[in-house]
């Protein structure tokens, strides 16, 4: 312990009198030196508990120790099989599903192909049959008279049917096309001789011996006709 020397100052006035402020007594001088000695020995005693937690956050420390393995073991085979034989039987289901659904959308299909032929058919028949109708009250009149037919009465009424005929055949879309005069082109007409002819063209049609018919823009039947030769 170290103890440290006061200077007495006189002055004139006595002795003893000295400046506040500038005498430090041994009690001071023994406090401090007290006070530096624990505060050494205070960072030398903070140091271990500095070792230990290094200690603690190590690697190889007991926090590292107690860690629990997450990886987890790989499959065996036989689970490897197990799970493979599942997914196999899931996809074979899932085809046989498919294929089911398939024949039965093929089953609908044809189904309604063969409906809308019947309805067209069907459509069709039924304006025939009104035709039909009415060459047999043309034919039942002539059969209720009394043996003679009259030639106007019998033309008039081909003449209606055949006005109905073609009426429902428009109706379908079919309609004829000329071929008298025009020339020839094999896609729509048919030629069945070739005649000389004077107020024809050669190679044009010189008479139409059977109209052709057309479905929309489809050929229904092809024109029969002769073929002009040129003149004579």
């Amino acid at each position: 312990m170290r103890r440290r020397k006061t200077q007495n100052y006189s002055t004139v006035g006595g002795e003893g009198d000295k400046p506040a402020g500038d005498e430090q007594t041994t009690a001071e001088v023994e406090g401090a030196d007290a006070s530096g000695g624990n505060g050494a020995d205070g960072a030398n005693g903070a140091a271990p508990h500095a070792d230990d937690a290094a200690g603690d956050d190590a690697p190889g420390g007991a926090g590292a120790e107690g860690a629990p393995d997450i990886g987890g073991s790989p499959p065996t085979t036989a689970e490897r099989i197990a799970a493979l034989e599942l997914e196999r039987d899931d996809y074979k289901d899932r085809m046989l599903r498919i294929a089911a659904d398939f024949e039965n959308w093929k089953k609908r299909a044809r189904k309604a192909e063969t409906d809308a032929a019947s309805e067209a058919r069907e459509r069709v028949l039924k304006d025939m049959l009104e035709v039909v109708d009415n060459l047999e009250r043309a034919v039942g009149m002539q059969a209720g008279g009394n043996g003679a037919a009259d030639g106007s009465a019998v033309l008039k009424g081909v003449d209606l049917v055949l006005r109905v005929l073609k009426q429902k055949l428009e109706r379908h879309d079919v309609k004829a096309f000329d071929a008298a005069g025009q020339p020839f082109d094999p896609r729509v007409h048919e030629a069945i001789s070739r005649v000389a002819s004077a107020d024809v063209p050669a190679g044009n049609v010189a008479v139409e011996l059977q109209k052709g018919y057309r479905l929309g823009e489809r050929l229904l039947r092809p024109a029969l006709v002769s073929v002009s030769s040129g003149p004579s």
